[in-house]
């Protein structure tokens, strides 16, 4: 049973980390990097594509890789 709750609590860590990153990466690039206004990516405005885009394939990308190397199938009872 403990080294359950320490599996457990390992996952959880490296989600709340995972989100915390995401959460810092759609920020920095929504609000802090300065942007020339007429930078655009692909029709989208610089801003919106590198937070919003990027960002969504960066987080999966790094959830995939969390999942394989660091979650494993538990027993709950």
């Amino acid at each position: 049973m403990k080294k359950n709750i320490n599996q457990i609590n390992k996952e959880a860590t490296i989600t709340v980390v995972l989100y915390i990153f995401y959460f810092c990466w759609w920020y920095y690039f929504a609000y802090i990097y300065k942007w020339n206004n007429n930078d655009f990516v692909f029709g989208l405005p610089s801003w919106f594509f590198y937070s919003c885009v990027l960002g969504l394939v960066v987080i999966n990308f790094l959830v995939f890789i969390a999942v394989k190397l660091f979650f494993k199938d538990i027993d709950l009872d």
